[in-house]
């Protein structure tokens, strides 16, 4: 019967919705997508290139900001950018800029019809940043067709352990709510309620739902497994697991893969361009959607090795509205490396290492990314949640939320297995938390610098 509404929903209820009510292309740029996936790597780095050029012109003509921004950097016409080199010479733009110049950088033709939105909760320094549009409609579509790399499909059943408002609807908005969410034959679980009291109701939603697909932040969704199993309870098994908003490690994985006996899926993308790339049936890293945004892997010195972790660069190659031309979002990403199994060119991140924002330094120079704390310290058991503070370069706070198995013993182990990474001069100081709450953005951030940039 699930299968009969899918079929329904996709070929009928959503297109009559979404095309015909709401008027607006989400399908029809779906459509074009998932053309494109298959095309040759050159076409579609010549597709890409084609939709950058008509971007930079528009920027120049139409952009106050990016006149002055690039001419500053000696471009004196869109015309003297001619290749991706030319482009990977212009200055990067970060969000303290976009804050400064926030009302030049939008194209005065287009904004009253701008969508804004805002992020940052995660550094504490909030970004507003408008899109129109079609970049909206554009970005609905690539997530839908990312998510479908693993079969997850419009009009399947579908839970979502997810972010919900602070101020959630009531009365006939919660009415018109629910009704939306029933529409589209998905549950919503909200990730930023779930506590260890709370675990067996949303383990019982999901085994009253049974869904085909979850998709969910990944910490909750790690926490929600870890409880399942402590408990030796049985789950309901849905066909597909996908993991979003931060990245997910190789033994949350599996976890995931025992606790709920279906693949797990990672997903990559960030608020200001939504999904950026996904994992596909081949579990060979993510594949980059460069037919809709350009990505640059940007290193900070030509020693740097071309494969390992570097800063990525986003340009959405759809908002006309507000660009954002070589924006640097602050995470960090290694490229991927050999054409995929399955027969799509788009281009693969190897994986998604973290922020820039959470790598802690030592006093001798080394840069350590939040990803050494969590192989590090994922054999001990005892730890629900930890969380690396650090403020000055002798000193790092460990937050924790332990069981009661987590003794004097313990906390010197892994003061001692800090110390092998961080060395012996940096001292380790432990503070003990009933929890460590997520950011807005669904994340729990394993490690934070507060050291001066």
């Amino acid at each position: 019967m699930s299968g009969v509404y899918e079929s329904l929903f996709r070929r009928v209820l959503y297109p009559a919705y979404e095309s015909g009510l709401r008027r607006r292309k989400t399908l029809a740029y779906l459509r074009g997508y998932e053309r494109d996936q298959w095309r040759s790597a050159d076409e579609l780095h010549a597709l890409q290139w084609g939709k950058l050029q008509r971007l930079i012109a528009h920027c120049w003509q139409q952009v106050p900001f990016y006149r002055e921004w690039w001419g500053r950097a000696g471009v004196g016409a869109a015309e003297d950018i001619r290749s991706r080199e030319d482009y990977a010479r212009l200055p990067l733009l970060t969000k303290p800029v976009i804050r400064e110049h926030f009302e030049s950088m939008i194209a005065p033709a287009y904004r009253d019809a701008m969508y804004f939105k805002s992020t940052g909760g995660s550094t504490g320094e909030p970004l507003h940043f408008g899109y129109t549009r079609e970049s909206y409609e554009r970005r609905v579509a690539v997530m839908f067709r990312g998510y479908g790399w693993s079969g997850a499909h419009l009009g399947q059943r579908t839970v979502y352990l997810w972010g919900a408002p602070v101020a959630a609807p009531a009365g006939f908005g919660l009415f018109k709510d629910r009704l939306y969410h029933a529409a589209f034959n998905r549950r919503m679980l909200n990730a930023f309620d779930m506590s260890e009291q709370r675990m067996a109701e949303y383990a019982d939603a999901i085994d009253r739902f049974k869904p085909e697909t979850i998709i969910s932040y990944v910490g909750p969704l790690v926490e929600l497994a870890h409880w399942i199993e402590r408990n030796g309870r049985s789950i309901h098994r849905p066909q597909r697991v996908l993991g979003a908003a931060e990245a997910l490690h190789a033994h949350q994985r599996e976890l995931l893969q025992r606790v709920f006996g279906a693949p797990a899926y990672d997903t990559y993308g960030c608020r200001e361009v939504m999904l950026i790339a996904a994992e596909c049936e081949a579990h060979d890293g993510l594949h980059i959607n460069i037919d809709h945004l350009h990505v640059e892997f940007h290193h900070e010195t030509a020693a740097a090795r071309s494969s390992g972790p570097a800063e990525l660069v986003i340009t959405d190659l759809h908002n006309f509205g507000m660009p954002m031309m070589r924006y640097l979002n602050g995470d960090l990403g290694t490229p991927g490396g050999s054409a995929c199994a399955c027969g799509r060119h788009l281009p693969k991140l190897a994986r998604v290492d973290g922020r820039k924002l959470d790598a802690l330094r030592t006093a001798d120079g080394r840069v350590l990314p939040g990803e050494y704390f969590v192989h590090t310290l994922m054999n001990f058991s005892a730890i629900r949640h930890y969380q690396i503070v650090q403020r000055s370069l002798d000193a790092i706070l460990m937050r924790l939320v332990a069981s009661d198995a987590f003794d004097a013993a313990s906390e010197a182990r892994v003061r001692d297995e800090i110390r092998k990474l961080v060395g012996d001069s940096i001292a380790v100081e432990f503070e003990y938390r009933d929890e460590i709450p997520l950011t807005a953005s669904g994340k729990r951030r394993v490690t934070i610098c507060e050291l001066p940039t």
